[in-house]
């Protein structure tokens, strides 16, 4: 048997870009992780969404696999990238788009304005 570790180390591993979230992509059930989704979806990210509402086991093991108390979190080709603070001040100032291109995420880069 897999221990939550391991089955969260496989999680981030086998995708590309990952959310550990309150609710799902199409239901977040937090404002917090509800933010980090429009950031992704405004980015035309394709990711993979893990609520961990539906498992206490990996809500819990997901703080300690990134040594991180706060859930949204993303991780994005195996790293953790960061919480909603940071994945938005991201956003805000390019780092986002700049990081996601550097790791070879496909994604679209916002309108100009």
């Amino acid at each position: 048997m897999a221990s939550i570790q391991d089955a969260i180390r496989q999680e981030v591993t086998s995708n590309d870009v990952v959310l550990f979230m309150k609710g799902t992509p199409q239901m977040p059930m937090c404002g917090f992780s509800s933010q980090v989704v429009q950031i992704l979806d405004y980015l035309g990210v394709d990711y993979k969404g893990v609520n961990v509402l539906a498992d206490e086991e990996i809500r819990g093991g997901i703080k300690e696999f990134s040594n991180w108390p706060t859930i949204p979190q993303l991780y994005v080709k195996g790293e953790f990238v960061g919480g909603c603070d940071i994945v938005r001040e991201m956003f805000q100032s390019g780092e986002l788009v700049t990081h996601l291109g550097q790791q070879g995420v496909k994604h679209q880069a916002p309108a100009q304005g």
